[in-house]
């Protein structure tokens, strides 16, 4: 019955995107709904899909394929010797959207790259909270307010950002979703109206596709931007189907009701491999799939209880059994394709025994805790609840009884981040720019806490490592100082580092040019669907 449905709601959702006869679109069946369509303040990657890589850009953007950074927003750009100032070049006569609800009266300047950042930066900026319980999670999970010290308009295509120390990783940082460009004109005319909140419901960018509308948990629709600075798009519609369950969007997929899907199931790879008008991408993924202990909260706050948990999970059987040849143990938080990775640390080992005895060493007897399982699948972790019912089943044979809960995926992550929050969490990360800065700062730094640190763990040693990484662009210098962040990582185990994944991408043939991203974006820029 479920799949009936689903496919139900499919071809009706074709059907209504017909309406362009003639028209060259392309359905993308996306894994789960979008918080809102503001890239500033969300986290999700599927947020990211259908706001930053369609509607919006940002100064420097990642090349198709790759981590090198290249000239998107900003044409050109210097950095001075002292490595603090950033001097910004933005491309003239970049258009922004015009829609029923916003037109335009100038181009692309100065002005909105200051307020695209100002808004998540200042206090005091009427849109820092213009949501009601927002946050800027990447912004303050990258340090952004410690680094930045100055954004300056030298005149209407010069910006000027200038830190308070040098940061190796900032370029590419900028090149994130977070820093994506937002219109100020459009800001002022909301402000004026009192309607703030239809800045995230309505968006406004400069990006390739600009939005048409959004039925709730079923369909984005987006048409291509006919005065985008890079040339319109070779499609002409672009549509998200929203499909939660991965063995439905393989169906689509095969059905012809999708061109292209994320993050199939393991268990449905063979039939898409094998079916003669499909072709599937694959590449090792810049990723990880961890749970947070809260390392706030008894008896998780205790290295031993932490380690004798991790002990007792056989991850080796949850590898086989979920990501079935597609995932490989992770000893590491960063993988194994990243520079600096530390292949000396040794792997976890299975040992229930010894769990066991480590766990009455410590007075934790009888143990119940909640365990937290993501509720969608993610290209770090494709079963998120058969992944808690393995550790469920091996904490029950060292006296340990965990509680399965799971919520919606944005409020999962939301309650996730509360101080309050009982029990291991169930997360995971797919890098943003190739830095391994990205994963241990952003997941795991002190000022994190709140934000993307799902283990509330703040460690002095572990801080002045990753700190005194970012301050010098000496990759040798760099390696040594993540070396010893990971050596701390393991020492205090304030998380299960579970899986890295190699991910799929499962498209019809008449897909052109897509390409993967290491960084587990879909961008649809330049796809072309042969006629």
């Amino acid at each position: 019955m479920k799949l009936m449905k689903a496919l139900m709601a499919a071809t009706a959702m074709v059907a209504l995107a017909a309406g362009a006869a003639q028209a060259k679109q392309l359905v993308y069946c996306s894994e789960a709904s979008p918080a809102h369509f503001d890239p500033g303040p969300v986290t999700g990657g599927n947020d990211f899909d259908a706001s930053a890589h369609t509607i919006f850009e940002r100064l420097v953007e990642f090349a198709p394929g790759s981590t090198e950074v290249i000239p998107a927003l900003a044409e050109s750009w210097e950095i001075s010797e002292d490595g603090k100032e950033y001097t910004f070049h933005l491309r003239p006569g970049v258009k922004f959207h015009t829609q029923p609800y916003f037109t335009p009266t100038r181009d692309l300047n100065a002005d909105d790259v200051i307020f695209s950042f100002e808004r998540q930066w200042k206090d005091d900026n009427p849109w820092h909270n213009y949501l009601e319980g927002m946050t800027w999670d990447y912004f303050q999970g990258m340090d952004m307010p410690k680094y930045l010290s100055s954004i300056e308009k030298v005149d209407d295509l010069t910006v000027k950002i200038t830190l308070t120390e040098p940061n190796a990783p900032m370029l590419a940082n900028l090149a994130m979703q977070f820093a994506s460009i937002v219109s100020k004109e459009y800001a002022d005319q909301l402000e004026a109206s009192g309607d703030l909140a239809a800045f995230s419901t309505q968006p406004i960018g400069t990006g390739p596709f600009q939005f048409v509308d959004y039925q709730l948990d079923t369909v984005i629709r987006y048409s291509a931007f006919p005065d985008y600075w890079d040339g319109k798009q070779p499609i002409d519609d672009l549509i998200f189907a929203i499909t939660t369950d991965a063995s439905v969007r393989a169906q689509r997929l095969l059905a012809g009701e999708c061109d292209i899907m994320p993050y199939p199931a393991p268990a449905d790879l063979e039939a898409l491999k094998a079916d003669e008008n499909l072709t599937v991408q694959e590449q090792e993924g810049l990723n990880i799939g961890y749970i947070s202990y809260n390392t706030t909260e008894a008896p998780f706050d205790n290295p031993e209880v932490r380690k004798a948990l991790t002990m007792a999970i056989d991850k080796a059987a949850i590898i086989e059994a979920v990501y079935q040849g597609a995932g490989q143990d992770a000893k590491n938080l960063i993988p194994p394709t990243m520079w600096s990775y530390d292949d000396a640390i040794p792997a976890d080992v299975y040992d229930p025994e010894k769990a066991k005895e480590m766990l009455e060493a410590a007075g934790v007897t009888n143990l119940t805790t909640d365990l937290w399982a993501i509720p969608v699948s993610r290209p770090y972790n494709p079963n998120g609840q058969r992944v808690a019912e393995l550790i469920q089943a091996d904490w029950a044979k060292v006296g340990v009884t965990a509680n399965i809960v799971t919520y919606e995926w944005t409020e999962y992550r939301e309650r996730g981040k509360q101080a309050d929050r009982k029990g291991p969490f169930m997360i995971g990360w797919t890098g943003d720019n190739g830095d391994p800065d990205n994963f241990f700062a952003t997941l795991f730094s002190c000022s994190a806490i709140g934000v993307s640190n799902y283990s509330s763990w703040c460690n002095d040693d572990f801080e002045a490592a990753i700190s005194a990484a970012k301050t010098t662009s000496d990759q040798a210098e760099r390696t040594e100082l993540y070396t010893k962040a990971q050596e701390i990582f393991k020492a205090e185990e304030p998380a299960i580092t579970l899986a890295h994944s190699r991910v799929f991408m499962p498209m019809k043939k008449t897909v052109l040019n897509y390409v993967m991203s290491p960084l587990g974006s879909h961008s649809f820029k330049g796809v072309d669907v042969q006629e």
